[in-house]
């Protein structure tokens, strides 16, 4: 790579942009009304509640210290099923909505810059119980799934859209977050594109200590192929479209 384009990119790192920004002409500014916080569903989508967070008490629990002492990234799980109290609770931790404060803003259990919050969860079940194989979007202000297409081929799809990482068809779920930058664009307009993605690692980082407490593991994956798993979920690629993944299993 020249020395030209490691600077380009090397650029998106940093914060310069902010000070080429004319923030009084974002959309914010301009009066525009904010995105919404969440992405919609239709009336007659099929929908499944979680376990709410008060019921968690059941869960085994974990010494915070312990839990980032154990953290690793871990590609082998066993066929042990997770439980949907376990599922309610790792969605809950990386997305989980504490309190609604008004129609455009929400309090969550990850930080997120402005609190714009411009990611969706999408699931690709594979070993869940109760839950079919297929692909699934956490609604966070309901705390329930949205089914958006069940899939017995869902392991095959989602390795191979992953450039082959076969061992991913192997857990019992994997995290697929898509971003909506217009979330975040309408505050910070050009500033808006590096503090999305470090909150996709807040939200992974959230994910890696919440399995270790529950004798899960989970591998974060940057590797895969756009089109083909923004194909997956079913989104345009443009508006929306994948950033991150995370396979997750039980592990011995």
């Amino acid at each position: 790579m020249q020395e030209s384009s490691l600077e380009q990119y090397r650029y998106f790192l940093k914060d310069t942009v902010r000070k080429t920004v004319d923030f009084s002409t974002t959309d914010q500014s301009l009066g525009v009304p904010p995105p919404p916080i969440e992405k919609g569903y239709s009336a007659d989508a099929e929908r499944i509640d979680l376990i709410p967070p008060d019921e968690f008490q059941t869960l085994p629990s974990m010494d915070l210290l312990c839990a980032i002492a154990n953290r690793q990234s871990r590609r082998q799980f066993s066929k042990t099923p997770l439980m949907q109290q376990e599922l309610s609770f790792l969605l809950w931790a990386t997305q989980g909505v504490r309190e609604q404060s008004s129609a455009d803003h929400a309090r969550r259990n990850v930080p997120s810059a402005g609190a714009r919050h411009a990611l969706e969860t999408y699931l690709c079940v594979l070993n869940v119980e109760g839950l079919d194989r297929g692909f699934y979007r956490y609604l966070p202000l309901e705390h329930q799934l949205v089914v958006e297409h069940r899939d017995e081929n869902a392991a095959e799809k989602v390795g191979w859209a992953a450039f082959q990482q076969n061992w991913m068809s192997s857990a019992s779920t994997v995290f697929i977050w898509s971003a909506i930058p217009y979330r975040t664009e309408w505050r910070y307009g050009l500033a808006a594109h590096k503090v999305i993605l470090l909150d996709a690692g807040h939200v992974c980082q959230n994910l890696y200590l919440a399995c270790e407490a529950i004798s899960a593991g989970t591998c974060a994956v940057a590797a895969y192929d756009q089109e083909l798993m923004d194909h997956l979920l079913k989104i345009d690629g443009k508006d929306e479209f994948v950033i991150y993944l995370a396979a997750v299993g039980k592990v011995d």
